[in-house]
């Protein structure tokens, strides 16, 4: 059966724990600069609505290293759901090329595309979710820690994608989850039912990060105003106040914390230089890992491992 990677809970928990152990896998592998072609005469298209350099960077990197031909198609290339249908161009794709890479803003789009593809699907992110991203963070805390184990993530800003992927993996792997965000900026409110319904984890919503992240192992932020949302910059600053990371917010954990941030960021905004290039962070790990993820995720759904 064809199989695609909408959602972390697309996965099995046993399931995410093996693509963890691919990625570090490949990871070697490519360090050693072993001769690996799993995708040797493939290709994949990556449609993109959204701009981007991590996504782009990652998944045509990784796919070129492991012997596959990825094909960049931009906002001026397909306007998805705008100049044709998105289960025509779904279609048209599918019959090219070995599997599907999507950025878009609609997360209906790539449900859309996924139904009507006949090649796996893989989301690179939508205004709903980014699971690559959540997927390469937890295998970074992973290679830093050790273990998983009572593990505490605060994270502190907008409600976002980001927030929604990781509720999605606390209903996969227990983890204890807090989003400490202003009042009027919280996650999707079934998201957050689901992943608490879900009985695994312990999730909650905070409108005080000082007292949100104190025990926190993780403190992880993202913009306050998300691509699409730049017209919301000046006023977001104003609601977000008080919620940047910084040094002081850092000491309030308690505890020796790693700090991660998906990026881009806008230092001096919702997180400091300071705190970027401290000890404590991890983020360019966990940019670099997002390659290794997700050619773990190619190699899972497109059948090669």
């Amino acid at each position: 059966m064809k199989r695609d990677f909408l959602h972390i809970t697309d996965f099995t928990a046993a399931e995410i724990h093996e693509t963890f152990s691919i990625a570090k896998e490949v990871k070697e592998r490519f360090k050693r600069r072993e001769k690996y072609k799993p995708f040797k005469d493939h290709t994949m298209a990556m449609v993109f609505t959204k701009e981007s350099a991590r996504t782009r960077i990652s998944f045509e990197t990784g796919f070129s290293r492991m012997g596959g031909h990825a094909l960049y198609l931009g906002p001026s290339d397909i306007s998805v759901g705008k100049r044709e249908a998105v289960k025509d161009i779904a279609r048209v794709i599918a019959n090219y090329n070995d599997v599907i890479m999507a950025r878009l803003f609609d997360h209906e789009h790539i449900l859309t595309m996924a139904e009507y593809s006949s090649v796996p699907v893989i989301n690179g992110l939508t205004d709903y979710n980014h699971p690559c991203q959540i997927m390469a963070d937890m295998l970074t805390i992973l290679e830093h820690r050790g273990n998983l184990d009572d593990l505490k993530i605060v994270y502190v800003g907008d409600g976002n994608n980001i927030v929604h992927s990781w509720l999605k993996m606390a209903e996969r792997l227990p983890i204890h989850f807090v989003c400490a965000c202003p009042a009027g900026y919280e996650p999707d409110l079934k998201t957050f039912n689901e992943a608490k319904q879900a009985g695994l984890s312990k999730v909650e919503i905070s409108n005080d990060p000082m007292a949100a992240v104190k025990g926190a192992d993780i403190v992880y932020t993202d913009v306050w105003a998300s691509m699409g949302q730049k017209q919301e910059a000046d006023e977001r600053k104003k609601r977000f106040s008080g919620f940047q990371v910084n040094d002081e917010l850092m000491a309030a954990t308690g505890k020796k914390s790693l700090f991660m941030h998906c990026l881009p960021a806008e230092r001096g905004v919702e997180t400091t230089d300071s705190v970027m290039e401290s000890e404590a962070s991890i983020v360019f790990d966990e940019a670099e890992n997002r390659m290794h993820i997700q050619n773990a995720i190619l190699l899972k759904i497109c059948g090669k491992v």
